[in-house]
């Protein structure tokens, strides 16, 4: 099969679980192109996830031409994008322009640049937008026959949530009529999305796939030395909750200070978690690590005893799915504490693989860490129950498989969602 990839940016380090379905479907021996609407990720450095090099990810990599950011050049140069290619139907981007029917994202001068790479080639099998609010611009290109395929969408957190918040509840109204199927990766935003209308008769459940093989799994004990250590990996943003993770710590140091926590990653809060550790005296043993290649992600986690994952629903209303940095820590056998939070009790069963405590509470996250501190014993057998959850139901290898027969189904069925509950034994919402 030929297969387009619609991202927003590529490529971006914290969205493995889209490198994941496109290394897969190559393996598998399909035709994968990935066109990412708004080029390269902001403040781009080179720093990329090794599977893009591996596969020479790049060169299926259809980049649109930069975008001036004087509107005047942008205009000027759109035109002349437009005029050169003419022999290849570029007059079509101009009903694109109708902004009553398409909306500011397709009825934009960025259009003109944007449907370079498919007006030389746009005919597909499979269009997959990665995440809903892409599922506009693929429909409108397609009803101007610059794109050419059938349609699935994934939503995948801020879709269904913030961006719905922010849009209305008939945001999709459109996409849930024209598109052909739809993945939500986790069952909460799967029931959201029907809740909201889509046909549950066109919609399955896919999560989002881990390779569990470069998570070798390591029984947890009690160190020798006494210092248990914590980790958490998120972008610093709102709604990966790390503040709370910060605090329950702080509570915690007094009565057990040989403790220390390790925050991996990078984000617009920064500078107040900066702040905050300072102003609750724990810079002795909160640590911000910074953004890490998936390598010293995994030595970190395996000199790990314990993992948090604080999510909670921002203001704007952006929620998580299961999240795939505590897929990660949960593979390699790390006893985790979490948050009753969007599709996250879908992956941690409370109580078995770990502990879930509500959103925003601090205190709660400091009495479970009390609790796996002082109950090592249990480390083993949570970290145990936490590799089979993973493999059992987010295992990359199944889930690519799965996809594929997704695709195949899109391509020859009207019944969708019958042939593949009969053929695949797949999960309906």
């Amino acid at each position: 099969m030929k297969i387009a990839f619609i991202v927003w940016r590529f490529p971006v380090l914290s969205e493995a679980f889209i490198l994941n379905q496109i290394t897969g479907l190559i393996e598998r021996g399909h035709d994968v192109h990935i066109h990412p609407v708004n080029g390269l990720p902001k403040n781009y450095t080179g720093k990329v996830h090794p599977v893009v090099e591996e596969y020479k990810l790049l060169e299926r990599t259809y980049f649109p031409p930069t975008v001036p950011i004087n509107l005047y050049l942008r205009f000027f140069k759109g035109i002349g994008l437009m005029l050169r290619n003419l022999h290849k139907g570029s007059l079509k981007t101009l009903q694109l322009f109708d902004y009553k029917k398409y909306g500011h994202e397709v009825a934009t001068l960025k259009t003109f640049y944007r449907t370079v790479s498919l007006l030389q080639d746009g005919s597909y099998d499979i269009i997959h937008c990665q995440f809903g609010t892409l599922a506009p611009i693929a429909l409108a290109y397609r009803d101007a026959g610059i794109l050419k395929g059938k349609l699935i969408t994934t939503f995948r957190g801020i879709d269904i949530s913030k961006y719905v918040q922010e849009n209305g509840i008939n945001v999709y109204d459109q996409l849930f009529k024209e598109g052909e199927f739809f993945l939500a990766n986790c069952e909460f935003f799967g029931n959201r999305a029907i809740n909201l209308g889509c046909d549950p008769q066109r919609l399955f459940v896919h999560g989002s796939g881990l390779d569990c093989s470069k998570f070798s799994f390591k029984p947890r004990y009690y160190p020798v030395d006494g210092k248990v250590k914590i980790a958490t990996t998120g972008r610093l943003v709102e709604k990966k909750g790390i503040e709370y993770g910060i605090r329950a710590v702080a509570k915690i140091i007094q009565s057990h200070p040989n403790i220390e926590y390790n925050v991996i990653g990078d984000g617009e809060l920064k500078d107040h978690f900066e702040q905050l550790i300072t102003e609750l005296n724990v810079g002795h043993v909160v640590k911000l690590l910074g953004w890490k290649q998936q390598k010293e992600i995994v030595e970190i986690l395996d000199d790990s005893h314990i993992f948090i994952a604080p999510s909670v629903t921002a203001a704007d209303g952006n929620q998580d799915a299961p999240v795939n940095t505590l897929k990660e820590a949960m593979a390699m056998g790390l006893p985790v504490i979490s948050t009753i939070h969007g599709g996250i009790p879908e992956l941690v069963q409370d109580n078995i693989s770990g502990f879930l405590v509500p959103e925003r509470d601090a205190d709660a996250i400091a009495e479970k860490l009390i609790y796996l501190i002082e109950h090592p014993e249990r480390w083993e057998m949570m970290g145990t129950s936490g590799r089979a959850r993973v493999e059992e139901k987010y295992d990359m290898n199944k889930l690519n498989d799965e996809l594929v027969a997704i695709y195949q189904q899109m391509l020859t069925s009207n019944l969708l969602k019958q042939a593949l509950v009969q053929t695949q034994e797949l999960t309906p919402v």
